[in-house]
């Protein structure tokens, strides 16, 4: 014998997975909740933006320092590197060492 059959109403007992209830009594839809919600949202995701923007602004300002620096150093090597070049012909074009002896 099942217990739960002598029991008079055990099965319309529900338990709260079975219950398929709104918070909100009769279904109705609060707008103004909603808004309020939407409304703070909209305010984080501006504040985000704003940090996201402000930060955006410094790396590329620091990409544009780097970039400066990288075209000056690239200017710099060019030159020296004409400058060896007027050296080494300059070299090519100077006689050998002479050697005398010191006498002490």
């Amino acid at each position: 014998m099942p217990i739960s059959s002598a029991i008079k109403g055990l099965q319309s007992i529900k338990s709260m997975q079975n219950v398929n209830k709104s918070g909100i009594p009769n279904k109705e839809d609060s707008d103004f909740i909603k808004l309020y919600m939407f409304e703070k949202e909209r305010n984080r995701l501006k504040g985000e933006e704003i940090k996201i923007l402000l930060r955006l602004e410094f790396i590329q300002g620091r990409l544009k320092e780097i970039q400066s620096c990288y075209d000056e150093k690239a200017g710099e090597m060019q030159i020296s590197s004409r400058q060896k070049a007027g050296r080494k012909t300059a070299e090519a074009v100077k006689p050998e060492f002479k050697t005398m002896s010191i006498d002490y």
